[in-house]
């Protein structure tokens, strides 16, 4: 008990926002309104063959309804980057996206074993993966910093020993931001 407690203590928060983004992105996170669409997809441990279906299922959907390929394209990367570091550093969570007629906000949460130091993982060619998800391909330390540079706003909540939540905006409209 004492363990868990320590590390709750020690959770982190990080925050990062595309330029021209922020006031719309921190006042839809402050609404949570109900969302047109939500889908969920389990993310196993270390199941490489079945993670990225969630994203894939998105994507999808986003191109049935018209949204413009740029914005795909950066869902698509964002979220299939997510869910492979859930993949590879958890012992597996949930994926679930929320669907709104100006944005997508795609929320992870996993469980455990969390991030020690969050600005640390944040640095391009950081990584903590194992060797076998080295093996696979995967492990370079370039999930967050892609995931960062594709969406319009970005949350980590994470301490060492604990789950993680990794939520994020895209924005429909290709006004602002990227």
């Amino acid at each position: 008990m004492q363990d868990f407690a320590a590390a709750k203590s020690e959770a982190a928060d990080y925050w990062h926002f595309q330029p021209g983004r922020e006031e719309c992105s921190r006042r839809h996170l402050a609404s949570l309104h109900e969302a047109d669409v939500t889908l969920e997809s389990l993310i196993p441990e270390k199941d490489f063959n079945t993670a990225g279906r969630g994203s894939a299922e998105v994507k999808n959907l986003l191109k049935r309804l018209g949204v413009d390929p740029e914005i795909l394209r950066r869902v698509a990367v964002a979220a299939y980057e997510a869910e492979i570091n859930v993949a590879a550093h958890s012992k597996g969570g949930i994926m679930t996206s929320s669907i709104y007629s100006d944005l997508i906000h795609i929320v992870f949460r996993d469980k455990g074993p969390g991030i020690a130091d969050i600005a640390q993982a944040m640095v391009p060619g950081f990584s903590t993966a194992d060797d076998m998800v080295r093996e696979l391909g995967f492990g370079a330390g370039l999930g967050l910093p892609n995931i960062q540079k594709n969406v319009d706003a970005l949350h980590i909540h994470s301490a060492a020993g604990a789950s993680t939540l990794l939520e994020f905006l895209i924005h429909f409209d290709t006004n602002h931001g990227q």
